[in-house]
C-alpha cells in the first residue's frame, strides 16, 4: 500500500484549515498537502504540523489570483517577475514547514500570446525555479492537469511534461503525476506510470467521473495500487479528491484497498 497524504484543500473542509492537521492525524494519515500556505504565518502552520505528528509532503508555488480564476502563472511572458517573487516566498514557506517538494503550475495559456513564447516563458520559469529550489534542497515537481475542468491549461498530458523535462535539462524537476487528470486526459495509467516512474516524484488521486473517493468510480485503485508498489515507487500519494458524503464517513476505501 503507497504512502497517503491527506489533501487539507479538499479533505476535513467541515472543519477550519489550522484545524485540519489534527483531524488527519487522528485519521491515521501520516503525511499532508494542500495548495497554498501563504494566507496563514508558517510558523502557525509549523506549530500544527508539529503538533499532529505529520510531514509537510507538498504545497504550490504561488499561483496568481486564484479566486479570480487563476491557475498558474509560470507561462504568461507578462508575469515572469511575479512569479520568480514567488518562487522565494514558496522556498521561506517550505523551510519553515519542512517541505522538500513544491510544484509548479503552469497555468491557463494566456490569449493572444504566440505558443512559442508561452511555451520559451514556461521552459524559462522552470529552469529559474529548478536551480533556486536545489539551492535549498528542495525539488520542483510540475502537474498535467485535464482541460476538461480547467479549459486551456498549458501542460495537460504526461507525455508533453517528458518533453519539457528533456528541455529543461534539470536534474531538479520531476513529473507530479495526477491519477485524475490523467484518466481524464489520456487513460493508460499502468504503463505511463511505468513508462515514466524514474521521472514522477509526487502522485495524486481521485476516482472518475465525479473527482470523489477511490472506488466510486471507474479507476480500478486496488490493481493500480498493487501495480505502483510492484514498481517500486516510494513516494507519497496525496488524497486530492472530493468527499461524497465528508470525508470521515468516506475513508473506508483505505482499509478496503489495504485488505
Amino acid at each position: 500500500m503507497p504512502k497517503l497524504a491527506a489533501n487539507l484543500t479538499m479533505l476535513f473542509n467541515e472543519v477550519d484549515f489550522l484545524d485540519r492537521f489534527q483531524a488527519a492525524a487522528d485519521a491515521g494519515f501520516k503525511g499532508v498537502e494542500f495548495l497554498f500556505p501563504y494566507a496563514w504565518p508558517a510558523e502557525q502552520i509549523a506549530e500544527k504540523l508539529q503538533r499532529a505528528g505529520l510531514v509537510q509532503v507538498l504545497h504550490n508555488l504561488p499561483a496568481g489570483d486564484w479566486a479570480a480564476g487563476e491557475r498558474g502563472i509560470a507561462c504568461h511572458p507578462d508575469r515572469v517577475g511575479e512569479f520568480q517573487d514567488g518562487v522565494g516566498r514558496a522556498i521561506d514557506y517550505a523551510r519553515t514547514l519542512g517541505c522538500k517538494q513544491l510544484n509548479c503550475l503552469a497555468g491557463i495559456a494566456p490569449a493572444g500570446v504566440a505558443a512559442d513564447t508561452v511555451h520559451e516563458t514556461f521552459i524559462a520559469n522552470l529552469r529559474f525555479a529548478a536551480d533556486q529550489l536545489k539551492e535549498a534542497g528542495i525539488r520542483l515537481l510540475m502537474e498535467p492537469i485535464n482541460t476538461f475542468d480547467i479549459p486551456g491549461f498549458y501542460l495537460n498530458r504526461t507525455e508533453q511534461a517528458a518533453r519539457i523535462l528533456d528541455e529543461v535539462v534539470s536534474d531538479n524537476l520531476y513529473i507530479q503525476y495526477d491519477i485524475y487528470h490523467a484518466q481524464r486526459m489520456e487513460g493508460e495509467l499502468g504503463n505511463t506510470i511505468a513508462r515514466h516512474l524514474p521521472r514522477i516524484a509526487h502522485m495524486q488521486l481521485a476516482d472518475n467521473p465525479g473527482r470523489n473517493e477511490p472506488g466510486s468510480g471507474e479507476i480500478n485503485y486496488a490493481w493500480l495500487f498493487r501495480h505502483i508498489d510492484r514498481l517500486g515507487y516510494d513516494g507519497w500519494i496525496g488524497c486530492e479528491y472530493k468527499p461524497a458524503n465528508g470525508t470521515r464517513e468516506g475513508l473506508g476505501w483505505i482499509k478496503a484497498l489495504a485488505a
